[in-house]
């Protein structure tokens, strides 16, 4: 199990209260996600956040915190794409303090961890294709993975167990074929998250870039 990447309660981010701009690109019995375009040295109210969370920062940046309650003054740094674990945390303010706005990506995690393990299977791309999927990190809730495909390489064929939501941070333009021989061509643009269930297929990247993605399967 690798080591995870974590938001300490007292660093628990949140930015809806003063962006500029939030969408809700899912929201369904498990998650509610919110896209959030932050923008910096504008303070948040009070608040406080009551359920774990993913936090996907798509641009590199800073962001203070003040716990009044503790008087407390905590910061946070992140590089674009990183990927970081938010557990629920007390009443806080907080400002970014670098000078351009973020995009956030906040996973709200509504349920708990399933009782029994999740089901494994030999197709799982983290056992067949290592080189192109990482494990960032993984808790009861969450198993978050980072996917790498270059330029005109072919993940081969696997298989996801988990419903998931898949933020992209490049652009993509695959050929994803299915274990019939079905396929088709599926574009996304950086910063666009998506919902995913259960399937099996395999990835070609056809492009002349970098293909990545932040994949979080969700165990509940």
């Amino acid at each position: 199990m690798s080591v995870m990447r974590f938001i300490p309660f007292f660093l628990a981010v949140s930015i809806s209260f003063s962006a500029d701009r939030v969408t809700t690109p899912v929201d369904n019995d498990q998650v509610k996600v919110l896209k959030v375009m932050q923008a910096p040295h504008v303070k948040t109210s009070l608040h406080q956040h009551k359920v774990n969370r993913v936090m996907i920062y798509l641009q590199p940046g800073r962001q203070d915190f003040e716990y009044p309650d503790a008087k407390k003054k905590m910061s946070l740094t992140w590089k674009a794409g990183d990927a970081k674990w938010s557990p629920a945390g007390g009443m806080h303010i907080a400002e970014i303090v670098s000078n351009d706005p973020v995009t956030i990506v906040e996973i709200e995690l509504k349920k708990p961890g399933a009782s029994a393990p999740p089901p494994s299977s030999p197709l799982d791309p983290v056992k067949i294709d290592p080189k192109r999927y990482k494990i960032e990190f993984q808790n009861g809730q969450v198993r978050v993975l980072r996917v790498k495909i270059g330029p005109h390489e072919t993940a081969p064929l696997h298989e996801h167990t988990l419903n998931r939501v898949v933020t992209y941070i490049t652009d993509q333009k695959l050929k994803v074929t299915m274990p019939d021989g079905k396929s088709e061509i599926v574009e996304h643009k950086a910063g666009d998250v998506r919902w995913g269930g259960p399937t099996k297929h395999k990835e070609e990247n056809i492009t002349d870039k970098l293909f990545e993605v932040v994949v979080v399967e969700l165990k509940s």
